[in-house]
């Protein structure tokens, strides 16, 4: 009976809220207006729908030079790309934008930013990304992140080829790792950061390839604006270096999907299913928060499909 009171009392508050037009609706609010933000803005504005796009304008290539492997776009700064995306999408009459951040979101879709304002939605897309957790106790990982400090090779791979290049990882990952990089340089270094857990059958495999492995805890990595000199050890001693491929923890940029019941997989990120849907009725997911796969060209890709299917499930909610 409480739940039931409760839920009337929340469906009142919102008739109330829309008929003395306090709250705006729209059919879609995206939260998170980056690459697929934007993209499933487009594809949801050609649709006619009415769609809010909040953004808190942080995005977490901020600090990379240049963004690679999207054609058309190669070469391009991830800015550049993001503002001619907005542009774009800013051109469908239907699309509003709101720089801000999400700070809850209630029964009815009712979506609160951190200054106050209310708005609601039939539908939710959280296009809100990761946030990559540096460690506190290498210095110069943070200031060379996106720079010479990398995590993709499809994205920066090409621009360091065959330069003195690193690895910091470990394990399973680092030996597959370690057989990707191979292909753009033999100048290559595998740094597990304290004693290898790598498979000795693998371990010497990478050996056999003349892919170095160096065990020594890291200390700092030494840079100027961001391009790497070299990595010093807490021993002491150092080796020179021109790019670090390094696989960081992260974690989501916002709890609200998993506080409104969407579910996570084992490594973080957010499940969803082939028509980007969560298994919360009425919310989507797309970008880096869905997965593993992280590029400008991904994030666009799946912000359209979101856009799309979430049209489709609006079409269907009424026909």
């Amino acid at each position: 009976m409480k739940n039931t009171n409760y839920l009337n009392n929340i469906c009142n508050i919102i008739a109330f809220c829309l008929i003395f037009g306090i709250m705006q609706q729209y059919d879609v609010i995206i939260v998170g207006g980056s690459y697929a933000g934007l993209s499933g803005a487009m594809a949801l504005g050609r649709s006619l729908r009415t769609t809010l796009v909040i953004d808190g304008g942080d995005p977490c290539n901020k600090q990379t030079p240049h963004s690679h492997n999207f054609i058309t776009h190669d070469g391009d700064t991830p800015a550049e790309i993001a503002q001619l995306a907005r542009k774009q999408v800013a051109a469908y009459p239907t699309v509003s934008f709101l720089q801000g951040n999400v700070t809850d979101v209630k029964p009815g879709f009712i979506v609160t930013t951190a200054d106050g304002q209310q708005f609601q939605a039939k539908k939710l897309l959280f296009a809100t990304g990761i946030r990559d957790m540096m460690p506190d106790n290498i210095k110069g990982i943070a200031e060379c992140w996106g720079i010479t400090v990398i995590h993709c090779p499809y994205c920066h791979g090409y621009e360091v080829r065959g330069q003195a290049t690193g690895i910091m990882a470990n394990g399973d990952m680092a030996f597959e790792f370690a057989k990707l990089i191979n292909n753009l340089t033999k100048k290559l270094t595998l740094f597990t950061n304290g004693p290898s857990t790598i498979d000795p059958e693998k371990e010497a495999k990478l050996k056999a390839r003349g892919i170095h492995i160096n065990p020594k805890a890291i200390a700092e990595v030494v840079h100027e604006q961001g391009k790497i000199s070299s990595i010093v050890f807490k021993d002491g001693s150092s080796e020179p270096l021109q790019a670090l491929y390094a696989k960081l923890p992260f974690e989501q940029k916002t709890k609200l999907p998993e506080q409104l019941g969407c579910s996570l997989d084992e490594h973080g990120f957010i499940i969803v299913d082939g028509f980007s849907k969560t298994n919360v009725p009425g919310i989507y997911a797309a970008g880096d928060n869905t997965t593993m796969f992280r590029s400008v060209a991904n994030a666009i890709a799946m912000g359209n499909k979101a856009g799309a299917m979430i049209n489709k499930e609006l079409v269907d909610d009424t026909f």
